[in-house]
This record gives structure tokens, sequence and C-alpha cells, in this order.
């Protein structure tokens, strides 16, 4: 009965993120007549909201209220924001409030994992079953886009039926947040008021840098996060611009792709270690773009389905790899710290990043019939590759996850 109501948060949480972040840029651009620049700083919101995230949750969540509670209050705070992004008509009105959106959903987050992890006995064991729920969410809401009501069309499109995308989320948010009040109760931990400023954001572990290989693995991660960026903010566009019938339900490949490899994770990195693991993560990348660059809807359109249902392989080899070769090299002291770190600098920084240089090269490459698509992706893939090629020479850790901390210092 827990594990299905716990099922049922992870559900909906997710289900509202897919409902409306896989398609923004599409309505953006479509809808409301937004530039490259201007979807990039819409997208953006997701960084600043990772950033301000631990603010709120190790300055105000962990220590003053139970997570449950302040969980079901930011999605009724985000029930109102996503009914007013539904009625917004330009993109000065819209941007305000999706800025706040991001601000206040970030954070619910961790608060779900906290709510999750704190009736759980074994976490290690019991947290997959309940986690899955939100993929699953995430695939439902882009199927009912495409294929329940039909939201993602040319016609429907042009007559601005993906708008109804951030009213279905503004009573899931409703929902979720009502629901959240009937949950167990999660108080705050007694330590979590001694932790300072500098443990809360991650910043202890910044020590890690010293080991060269970290050091070159975080570099990395950062410059990732760029080709990262492309994803999330042009390939709903890009498939909808070229004719891809049903783009947002084509795109639940991925997340199906996600669980799937992710169940190979392990058994890949036992197999070939971390560093090979990562290796494989960023070619996907340069792979992906390629496929999306030279393919088209009519006889490459197997490219495209090839580049969307390899997110499983760009996702889970790279940044689920990375967390977990994170997690092993800072030891039990700095592990919540070290996530934190590599959380802020990836999501937060590097996305942030990454969605301003998408802005700029979408808008260089728009033309009178759209978009010269094969520019726009041929950047991150080359950039991908290049990543790749520096993490190649410079990353010399050759070891598994399994090293110890001490062992791998220089």
């Amino acid at each position: 009965m827990l594990r299905t109501r716990l099922g049922i948060m992870m559900f909906l949480q997710f289900f509202i993120w897919g409902g409306w972040f896989v398609t923004l840029g599409t309505f953006l651009s479509q809808n409301l007549d937004a530039t490259g620049g201007q979807i990039g700083m819409a997208f953006s919101t997701q960084s600043w909201g990772a950033i301000i995230a631990p603010f709120i949750i190790g300055l105000i969540a962990d220590r003053y209220f139970n997570a449950e509670r302040i969980l079901a209050i930011l999605h009724l705070a985000g029930a109102a924001l996503m009914f007013g992004l539904y009625r917004s008509q330009d993109f000065a009105s819209f941007y305000p409030l999706v800025l706040v959106y991001m601000i206040l959903y970030m954070p619910t987050l961790a608060l779900v994992n906290s709510v999750s992890f704190r009736q759980m006995r074994d976490p290690s064991q019991e947290f997959a079953k309940i986690r899955v729920w939100g993929t699953i969410g995430w695939i439902l809401a882009g199927l009912a886009i495409s294929y329940l009501f039909s939201w993602d069309g040319a016609e429907a499109i042009a007559g601005g039926a993906l708008r109804n995308t951030f009213l279905m989320c503004a009573i899931a948010s409703l929902a979720l947040g009502v629901y959240c009040f009937t949950l167990p109760a999660t108080p705050p931990k007694a330590d979590t008021r001694k932790g300072g400023l500098k443990e809360i954001l991650g910043l202890d572990a910044l020590q890690l840098l010293r080991d060269r290989n970290y050091a070159i693995f975080f570099i990395a991660s950062v410059l990732i996060c760029i080709p990262l960026a492309f994803y999330y903010q042009n390939a709903n566009p890009f498939l909808a611009e070229i004719g891809v019938a049903n783009p947002t339900g084509k795109m639940t490949l991925g997340q199906i792709s996600e669980v799937l490899f992710m169940l190979l994770l392990p058994v890949f990195i036992h197999r070939f270690g971390i560093k090979i693991t990562l290796i494989v993560g960023m070619l996907a990348w340069a792979v992906r773009y390629a496929l999306f660059a030279f393919g088209d809807a009519g006889e490459g359109v197997y490219m495209l389905l090839i580049g969307i249902a390899l997110h499983g392989v760009c996702y889970d080899f790279f940044f689920v790899s990375g967390q977990i070769y994170t997690d092993a090299r800072a030891g039990e002291r700095f592990q919540s710290a070290a996530q934190g770190m590599i959380t802020l600098a990836t999501y937060g920084v590097g996305m942030l990043i990454g969605f301003w240089v998408a802005g700029l090269v979408t808008d260089h490459y728009v033309t009178a019939e759209g978009h010269d698509w094969y520019g726009i992706w041929l950047f991150p893939a080359l950039f991908a590759l290049a990543v790749l090629l520096l993490f190649l020479v410079a990353f010399k850790d050759k070891d598994s996850t399994s090293t110890k901390p001490e062992a791998s210092r220089t």
C-alpha cells in the first residue's frame, strides 16, 4: 500500500514535467513567435531552478518543515503558475511565470526522493521500484499529447492546441498538491541544522578536484551539458517542423530506452569499467546528433528514431555512471556534498551555458522556410566529439568504481 502511494506521487511528479517541458520549444516558436534566444531563456529556467534549489531544500525545507507539506505547497503554487502559463499570450508575460515555476519545481525533485527514502528500510532495493513510476508518468504524458489528444500535429499546433498542455499540467499539479498532504509525515532530521551553507551547496566536495582524473571528468560533465541542452530545447520543434507525425509520442522512446539501459548499466560498468562506460555515453551524444543532422521525415525517419532511442545510452552511460563514479570517489564523508556539487555544476551551470549556446546557434540557422537543421545538429555533434577526444586523451583512471578515493588521489 505504501509503495503504491509513493508510486502515485512519483507518477504525477514526472507526468507534470513531461507534460509541458518536451513541447515547450515548439509552443514558444509556433504560438508565441519566440526567437531561439528567447526559447533558450525559457529552457534556462530549469538551470536557475537547479542552482537555487539547494537553498530552498538545504536552508528551508530540510530544517523547518515536513518534506511532504512543503512539497504540497510548492505543487499548489505550481498549479496556479501553470494556469498563468496557459493564459499567456506573449513571451514577455510567459517568461516571468515559467522562471518562478521552475524555481519552485526543481526543489520538488529532491523532496519526492526525501519522502520516499524516509519510508524505506532498504532504499537500494526499494527505490528503483518507486522511481520507475516517474518515468512511466513522463512517457504517458507524451503519449497522451500525441495519441490521446493529438495536440502536436501540424494543424493542431498552428491552432494553438499545445497551450492545453499547461492546463493539463495545472490540473495534475493541483491533484498532486492536494495528494501530498495525505503522504506519510516526513519531518526534518535533527542533524540537518548543523550543516553550514558550504556543506548544503556541496562545496565541501571541491577538494575532490585535487584528483586530476576526477577534475577532468568534472570539466567533461559541464562541457557535455552544452550538447545535452540542444536535445531538450530543439528535438521536439525539429521533429514537428520537418513533419514527423506524433513527435511527442515518438520522443517517449527516449524514456523507454532510459529504463532499459539503466538495467544494463551495472553489468556494463562491471564488465568494461567506468572509463569505457563514460566514453560510450559521450560517443552516443555525437552519434545521435549526426543521425538528427542526416535524417528526415521520409525515408530517413529511421535515423531520427534511432537518435531518440539513444537517449538511454546518452543519459545513463554518462550522467548516471558519473553519479556512481562521483559517489565512489567521494567516500562516506563527502557523498552527499559531492552529489550536490556535480548536480549544481551540470544541471545548473553547464546547462545554463548550454541553453544559451543552443539559442544562439538556432537563431544563426534560421531560414525563410524555418531552420537549417543540418547546421544546428552538426554543431552539438562535433562539440560532443571534441569533448570525447579531450576526455579520451586526458582521463587515465582505468579502474572501476570500486576504487577507494584515497587510492586515486594525486
